[in-house]
């Protein structure tokens, strides 16, 4: 049975988003709600199958057996879930009903219409996480682009089209480039060295994830990572394709901006995660300081972008390419600090940051302005929003406590672990004049990284003092706006202060909040397992260089032709190495069997 709640969690949205098409306007909300609450309960049923296991994360979700579409083509459906997967799947499940409310107010033109797309959009991100077969994935990963672009351009503010058409352009773009090596690797495992015979074409992740790491060169993996990246880095986004996410935040509709960050930005960082580090984990070791590189720029960038912002809306989005750059920085570290800290900020930053858009967008349906300029003193005026204001930006910026800490400080700790003389020889053998570790980070990307740390700390509190502090200031014309006999320009009163139902939309992102801050084990036992996996998997990798592309490696170990100049991407066999001990499920832990624990 319990193969089934990650299908109904994907199908419950649709289908809500199915009645709120056909019934009449005036139950749009209330279908929209009970629809994503539903779903809220069939994750939370299949999260606790998950988390409950004897040992938190071993245990897998997913189908007895997948449904054939195609047979032929090995076109499959089936789905199912690890530690990682099942966290993100909640998160999505947890904001669907919380943006479904803060919208009440914030929308009042084609409701119908707006639910539907809200929900249609739920279900496809659902889908990505859940997906285990890689044709499902990438439908689910395509079509989350259709409900975004129409809920940007149909209900953003003043420059939504051209928000919409610059996020649909740059993001599409690269996923077609990554359908390209996603579809060399499914490929690949039909005329991978060895095979004999006829092999029928399959798309299942965990089969693709052993054969490219096994079996092709590093030339040929270096070669597909890129193709990889240039489609989920852009999702991420890394610097220096992130120029279209400003825009898309500042025009988004506020519960837009709370997907936008909250569940949509994760889908690159998990792919990255899903396919990059297993599928080619040779690549990925290799570069991986090159990658590193682009995360610390985006961190430093980032951070002084927004020391010069204005609009509030406009700071959060630009924090969110630093806090991203954290993320994909410890996951690039290769070890368990980094990648289980890279996790746990995929979760922390959409509830932190997604709280703070809730807030501004909360300020905007009164004021009608996020300018510093025009705001100033709240907390005289709106004390429950002030306190809401000020928690959620100690979480944003990793106050100890809070769930950004957690998160933060295992990015940067990983980071700096990720030093060993062993990698020194691989990055100066594919680039000589690099004096770096190679293949690995270390501490001077962790004490640079660790200068966005700071910097965030002073741009977030300057916000603080701004809008919050100081005397009251108010835009023009909203000198006297407030109590019960205030309302905006579109209809019904708002109080001055917060309303119950915008303290009820707050209230379970602060717990969790607190309660991730506090005490994280449970997250962090539920991502050993697959953590376990990918650090094999970078285990391989470096073995696979070792024997290559690093010849003074094997000199120094005293090995046969040693002294040859054979470079990387050659088509020398890896020998026995880790690659000879994994399987596909260590590879990539989710099974695809209920109940399975994995080794």
């Amino acid at each position: 049975m319990n193969q089934w709640l990650l299908i109904l969690a994907m199908l419950t949205p649709l289908a809500s988003a199915l009645g709120v098409a056909v019934l009449p306007a005036a139950r749009a909300k209330t279908v929209a709600m009970y629809g994503t609450l539903v779903a809220l309960v069939f994750v939370l049923y299949a999260g606790f199958g998950v988390f409950s296991w004897e040992q938190s994360g071993y245990m897998q979700l997913g189908m007895d057996e997948p449904i054939r579409w195609i047979p032929s083509l090995g076109l499959e459906f089936q789905v199912g879930v690890d530690g990682i997967s099942m966290m993100l799947v909640m998160l999505t499940a947890l904001l669907g009903p919380i943006c479904v409310i803060s919208s009440f107010t914030a929308i009042k033109d084609r409701e119908k219409t707006y639910y539907a797309w809200l929900l249609v959009l739920q279900a496809a991100m659902t889908g990505v996480f859940c997906a285990r077969d890689l044709i499902l994935f990438y439908i689910c990963f395509e079509f989350t682009l259709v409900p975004m672009f129409i809920l940007i351009s149909v209900w953003g503010s003043t420059n939504r089209k051209k928000a919409a058409i610059k996020f649909f352009l740059y993001t599409f773009t690269g996923s077609v480039i990554a359908l390209a090596g996603l579809v060399y690797v499914a490929w690949f495992n039909v005329h991978r060295p060895g095979i004999e015979g006829h092999v029928n074409w399959t798309f299942n992740i965990q089969t693709l994830a052993f054969a490219s790491s096994k079996w092709m060169s590093l030339n040929q993996q270096t070669w597909v990572m890129f193709a990889l990246l240039a489609g989920f880095a852009v999702k991420v986004p890394l610097f220096p394709v992130h120029t279209w996410l400003p825009l898309a935040h500042t025009e988004a509709p506020t519960a837009g901006s709370v997907i936008l960050a909250g569940v949509l930005l994760k889908l690159g960082t998990y792919a990255l995660i899903r396919f990059v580090l297993p599928f080619v984990p040779a690549a990925v070791v290799a570069y991986a300081p090159l990658i590193g590189a682009l995360c610390i720029v985006g961190i430093i960038y980032g951070g002084l972008i927004c020391w010069v912002q204005t609009d509030v809306k406009k700071l959060v989005a630009y924090s969110s390419v630093a806090h991203l750059g954290f993320c994909v920085l410890g996951m690039f570290a290769l070890n368990h600090a980094g990648i289980e800290g890279s996790v746990l900020y995929m979760i922390n930053h959409g509830l932190s940051t997604g709280a703070l858009f809730l807030l501004i967008g909360m300020i905007y349906e009164r004021y009608h302005t996020r300018s510093m300029k025009e705001l100033g003193g709240l907390a005289a005026k709106m004390p429950v929003w002030a306190t809401f204001m000020v928690f959620f930006t100690m979480a944003s910026v990793g106050l100890p406590g809070l769930n950004g800490f957690v998160s933060e400080f295992l990015c940067v700790m990983g980071t700096y672990q990720a030093s060993t003389a062993w990698g020194s020889g691989v990055w100066h053998t594919l680039v000589p004049q690099v004096g770096t570790t190679p293949g690995e980070l270390g501490p001077w990307y962790a004490i640079i990284a660790g200068t966005g740390m700071i910097i965030a700390a002073m741009y977030l509190l300057y916000m603080l003092g701004k809008v919050v502090w100081g005397p009251l200031r108010l835009p023009a014309g909203h000198d006297h706006h407030g109590g019960h006999d205030a309302k905006d320009d579109h209809g019904p009163a708002l109080p001055t202060d917060l309303s119950m139902r915008e303290i009820g939309v707050l209230v379970p992102l602060a717990v969790l909040c607190v309660a991730l801050g506090v005490y994280p084990k449970p997250l962090l036992e539920a991502l050993k397992a697959p953590t376990d996996s990918l650090v094999q998997a970078a285990n391989a990798g470096r073995e696979k260089i070792g024997v290559e592309a690093t010849p003074g490696e094997r000199a120094a170990k005293g090995e046969k032709g040693a002294g040859s100049a054979q470079l990387p991407g050659s088509e020398r066999p890896a020998g026995t190495t880790h690659l000879e001990l994994l399987t596909p499920d260590m590879i990539s832990p989710a099974s695809g069997r209920p109940g399975e624990v994995t080794p």
